[in-house]
């Protein structure tokens, strides 16, 4: 990690003390931990629910150089919990990593912010993060988690990670070489679907507004040297109850060996939809982005999906009994007249699959997939 030279009294402009001045007074703090911030360079990974806070807060402790790793756009359904995002960057559609860098240079305008609008994969990853001090992984999909993991392992370099599940949520620091890794506490991915995304499971902004707080202190705390840094535990946050517990978490040394001698996990999902399919699998399927006037609506979401919001009039029937050999009658009647179908879910995914299945069936007629699911739909209406 980057440090001012031992011995040396680092040297701060006027606008420097008066930025940090609450910074440099701190008893235990002061000049020097000031001076490795502003030497220091973090990598976050992901500008949505966790990055959001700990990327405001890591330009406002004055980090030197910040990376931000988003190939996401901003959308209306984010804002309650990306704050750092704003109603105009999701109108605009903008990336997440150029709205992020404008707004922690609107914060602190000394700090270097570099805009990675790229998503990880295994030839860039430990290439993109080499030259970070720490890591902060606040991504929302398990193939990013295990190339993080990865790339930290081959280079030595500390990694905050935390993840949310509704109202709980969990965070520590992996450390190769100085305590576990992110494959000692998941050794082997989900299958796909297993684990609910935010769209499904649902978020409170000030759930993940605690966590990622939480991630940008440990990176300070690596950064500086100063407090002690939450390796080897894991810190679970219930906001339910307002408590975190701490369990112990071991690490096993020939883990990181074989992570750094193999290569990262690489058959991590990485998707939110709960399928390992994508509307790209399905050469067959036609897709909408709108609903035409007297279309019939077919909603293949599980039903504590449609619970929390359904279109007026739809039919709705689960993937699962499609995939079991259903056809609901309203679609049949439908084609049967020539009236448009459209299949929606939260995402698109699952409906190009279901309309497939119809295909595959021999139904035919004006029968298509809604692009970006409901929650496009929806994001359009805001």
């Amino acid at each position: 990690m980057n440090t001012e030279p031992s011995g040396t009294d680092p040297q701060f402009s006027p606008a420097e003390v008066s930025r940090y001045r609450r910074q440099l007074s701190l008893a235990g703090f002061g000049r020097a931990a000031q001076a490795r911030l502003r030497a220091g360079h973090v990598a976050v990974i992901g500008a949505g629910g966790l990055g959001s806070p700990a990327l405001l807060y890591l330009a406002g402790a004055g980090i030197g150089r910040i990376t931000v790793f988003d190939d996401d756009t901003v959308g209306v359904s984010n804002l309650h919990r990306q704050v750092i995002h704003t109603n105009a960057a999701a109108r605009a559609n903008e990336p997440k990593a150029e709205s992020a860098r404008r707004a922690m240079l609107a914060l602190n305008p000394t700090v270097e912010v570099n805009a990675v609008s790229t998503r990880l994969n295994a030839d860039n990853a430990e290439e993109l993060l080499a030259d970070a001090d720490v890591v902060l992984d606040g991504s929302d999909n398990f193939a990013t988690r295990y190339l993080a993991s990865y790339a930290c392992a081959r280079r030595g370099i500390p990694h905050v990670w935390a993840s949310i599940l509704g109202f709980d949520a969990q965070m520590t620091v992996f450390w190769a070489g100085r305590g576990p890794i992110y494959e000692d506490l998941f050794p082997t991915p989900p299958p796909a679907g297993s684990v609910p995304s935010c769209s499904q499971a649902g978020v409170l902004g000030p759930v993940v507004g605690t966590v990622g707080s939480a991630m940008a202190l440990e990176a300070l705390k690596l950064l500086t040297g100063v407090g002690d840094p939450l390796i080897g535990q894991l810190g679970y946050f219930s906001a339910l109850d307002g408590t975190w517990e701490y369990i112990p978490v071991n690490g096993d040394p020939s883990v990181a060996e074989r992570i750094r001698a193999h290569g990262p996990v690489t058959d991590a999902p990485a998707t939110e939809e709960p399928t390992a399919s994508s509307p790209a699998a399905y050469p067959d399927v036609h897709e909408t982005e709108t609903i035409p006037a007297g279309a019939l609506v077919l909603d293949v979401r599980n039903p504590d999906e449609v619970a929390t919001f359904a279109l007026d009039g739809s039919v709705k029937c689960p993937l699962p009994r499609l995939r079991e050999g259903y056809t609901p009658p309203e679609v049949t009647a439908a084609l049967d007249n020539d009236q448009t179908v459209v299949v929606h879910c939260a995402g698109g995914v699952r409906s190009a699959e279901a309309v497939h299945i119809f295909n595959e069936r021999g139904l035919t007629g004006p029968l298509y997939s809604l692009r970006g699911g409901i929650d496009a739909w929806l994001d359009s209406k805001g």
